[in-house]
């Protein structure tokens, strides 16, 4: 996890991510990037120049009507001494029955955010860390143009003004690569998703369509990024 610490407070650092006391929440869906992310700023915390703590928060979305086996991670955070509080939903419910979206991703994605904003504020924390990657970011920036016709991407840092609460991501430098091993080499306690649409989504379309792109344009991921801080896209 070094490597991984280097990358991270490398972003940290960049965007001024971390302040002195600051507590922060990290939200822990029970992937692989959420979990690297908790496990890596647990191991920050230990020597970062500024003081801050971490809480981690999951909502659970209640897939299929039924409560997610978190437990795994609950012993991951109580053996590390880490705060964990989990919130059951009925996510899936509104989203899936009450609503029948035909394209579910963006109102669960927007609504879970919004539970665990609330969750970060009931804690004291007057941040919510997120583990997007760089892989995201060139797929949300992909998304943004093919789908909607613009130019933008999530930032590194955004204030949340309604809330008063500021949303961090750490791990933007990362590719979903390096998080990918990160994750099987500590052996961390990955939650599968029950989501009934995983890996049938537009995300998953552009993952694809990069895979393809990128069989002709080698190492467009990082040419993308690069346009992105050259033209101070979104923050970056």
């Amino acid at each position: 996890m070094k490597y991984i610490c280097s990358l991270m407070r490398n972003a940290i650092d960049t965007y001024n991510m971390i302040e002195e006391n600051d507590k922060i929440a990290v939200g822990v869906s029970g992937g692989k990037d959420s979990l690297v992310l908790l496990y890596g700023l647990h191991l920050l915390s230990k020597y970062y120049p500024k003081k801050f703590s971490i809480v981690g928060i999951t909502a659970d979305p209640s897939f299929n009507a039924q409560a997610s086996d978190f437990s795994k991670i609950e012993e991951f955070c109580k053996e590390r001494e880490i705060e964990y509080h989990i919130k059951r939903t009925e996510l899936y419910k509104v989203v899936f029955e009450n609503r029948k979206e035909k394209n579910p991703c963006s109102l669960c994605a927007k609504m879970r955010r919004g539970i665990l904003h609330d969750m970060a504020k009931e804690y004291g924390c007057n941040k919510i860390a997120l583990g997007h990657h760089l892989d995201d970011a060139v797929e949300t920036f992909l998304m943004n143009l093919l789908q909607g016709g613009t130019l933008g991407c999530f930032s590194p840092v955004t204030y949340l003004s309604n809330k008063d609460i500021y949303m961090i991501r750490p791990m933007i430098t990362l590719t979903e690569k390096e998080v990918e091993n990160a994750s099987v080499r500590n052996n961390l306690p990955i939650s599968k998703s029950n989501c009934p649409v995983d890996k049938e989504t537009v995300r998953e379309e552009t993952k694809n369509l990069i895979r393809n792109l990128e069989k002709d344009y080698p190492q467009l991921k990082t040419k993308i990024i690069h346009a992105m801080k050259k033209s101070n896209i979104s923050a970056w």
